[in-house]
């Protein structure tokens, strides 16, 4: 199977399968000199992991992180870095019924037509759980932009279903079970994500992330356009839809008087394209927003097909989340690392002695929009 890398100079391979004895990863291309250990992913693990929250699917797993190779006296060696993830609660035999059914809206057909066969435990490689891996390569990622660099990321939930949620509170974003930046809402949301579970249901979710103090110059102007590898490295989040960069798809419906991002000595007045422009980072924040699609997996039958092509209704058993989107904010946040650090170094390697004459300008200007 193809397609488990990301990345050219930091590149993250993963592997395992959601009901295989582990996941994990092997970041390649870290600089070396990067003070880690496990304290310095774990973090990061425990916002994403199952079982957090009782809004979220009870399966219960540490999620503990293994550093096999790649540190050295507490250091990075400029070598691969292993990272393994055991998964240590299984439930296979919720899945026993449905080994020759497919799940609506899931993986499952589609992979039996492209491989010829599938691990219908769980979904396998299709599984949400292969994330956790993500989370962790991405930990390192956000560790050396933080720390070398200045750029922090954050994302939180700007939409559960039919609940529209306003960017009201960024720090009140860890202390709810939703992360989510209108705490005002919160009871609201407990309320409707019971009512889903109770009803065998789910629902969609929107996500907002921010990447602040990016340095201008990442990304390429034709192919390997920063907006156009954060729109890849996002939509293949599972379940996601949808990806717009600043003001996304309402960009069609402005007027270019409105839209354009003008410019101050003291800084930008605005930023409607999301820190992008012409596929290279401007020094503004990078925005984007993701839409991610309800949960496949409910317990509500639904009609379906099996293996030999016949008609069934099937339902699906096990754990599964009410909503995939809540535990999909620390993935947001590290497929941005990761490929905002991939061009770090790409830019470093290719331009890394360019001197621009232009002074750089800030990325708000204190006259710009609050």
């Amino acid at each position: 199977m193809s397609g488990n890398t990301l990345g050219r100079l930091f590149c993250v391979t993963s592997f395992g399968e959601s009901h295989g004895p582990a996941i994990g990863c092997v970041v390649d291309g870290c600089p070396p000199g990067l003070a880690l250990d496990a304290s310095d992913i774990q973090p990061a693990l425990d916002r994403r992991r199952p079982g957090r929250s009782k809004f979220v699917t009870q399966r219960k797993e540490a999620d503990s992180v293994r550093i096999l190779s790649g540190v050295f006296e507490g250091e990075t060696t400029g070598t691969p870095i292993a990272l393994l993830i055991e998964n240590t609660d299984q439930r296979s035999y919720d899945y026993d019924k449905i080994a020759q059914t497919f799940r609506p809206n899931h993986a499952d057909y589609a992979y039996m037509q492209k491989y010829g066969r599938r691990d219908h435990r769980g979904g396998g490689r299709s599984s949400a759980r292969e994330t956790a891996v993500r989370v962790a390569a991405g930990a390192v990622a956000q560790k050396y932009l933080r720390e070398r660099l200045g750029i922090t990321i954050r994302a939180c939930l700007t939409r559960i279903g039919e609940i529209g949620l306003d960017v009201a509170d960024w720090s009140a974003v860890e202390d709810n079970a939703f992360f989510c930046a209108d705490p005002a809402r919160v009871p609201e949301l407990e309320r409707y994500v019971e009512s889903l579970r109770s009803e065998g249901d789910s629902a969609g979710a929107m996500i907002q992330v921010e990447a602040a103090n990016v340095p201008p110059g990442l990304g390429e102007p034709v192919y390997d356009r920063l907006d156009a590898d954060l729109a890849q490295a996002l939509m293949g989040i599972n379940a996601v839809k949808g990806v717009e960069i600043g003001d996304g798809m309402a960009a069609a419906g402005m007027r270019g008087t409105a839209h354009r991002d003008e410019m101050r000595a003291d800084g930008f007045l605005s930023n409607h394209s999301g820190g992008v422009a012409g596929g290279i980072s401007t020094g503004q924040d990078v925005v984007a927003c993701i839409a991610i699609k309800p949960t496949s997996s409910i317990t509500t039958p639904g009609r379906s097909v099996n293996e030999h092509g016949e008609n069934v209704d099937m339902r699906t058993t096990g754990r599964h989340d009410p909503c995939v989107g809540i535990r999909a904010v620390p993935i947001a946040e590290a497929m941005v690392a990761l490929v905002l650090m991939d061009h770090w170094m790409r830019h470093r390697a290719q331009c890394g002695d360019v001197e621009p004459t232009t002074p750089r300008l800030p990325g708000r200007s204190p006259d710009g929009p609050a």
